[in-house]
């Protein structure tokens, strides 16, 4: 549609349907890390067809992220920075003075084309403990 311009409902339920689908890639983020713990307590025989299947999951999440222009961004195991795209529920841990990694993502970041979407939330660890 050259030349039209988004009305503001228009505008208004693509952002409704960006959030939507950012909320449904969160939860399927938080399904499929559950859904692996659960898998790693199978037999090997057994695991694979469910590693296969959950892949495939992921894959296409990913797919309909990208075809929005959205992407899930994990940042375990990197160097914390107070200027991450996270919160970190455990910060009062720590002291200002202790290097600090990411131990474990809660809840991933999602980008867009135009920066941040959504925060994310982490939980810390020490580097050295």
């Amino acid at each position: 549609m050259r030349g039209h311009k988004m009305t503001n409902k228009e505008d208004g339920t693509n952002d409704q349907l960006e959030q939507s689908l950012i909320d449904v890639a969160v939860e399927s983020w938080r399904f499929a890390r559950l859904f692996s713990r659960v898998v790693n307590k199978l037999d090997a025989g057994e695991a694979t067809r469910y590693v296969n299947q959950l892949r495939y999951f992921q894959k296409k999440v990913e797919e309909s992220l990208e075809a929005s222009g959205l992407k899930i961004v994990n940042v375990e195991g990197q160097p914390f920075d107070p200027g991450i795209a996270a919160s970190a529920l455990n910060i009062g841990d720590f002291g200002p003075d202790d290097e600090l990694l990411v131990d474990q993502m809660v809840e991933p970041i999602i980008m867009g084309p135009e920066g941040l979407r959504k925060q994310g939330t982490v939980m810390l660890r020490k580097v050295h403990e």
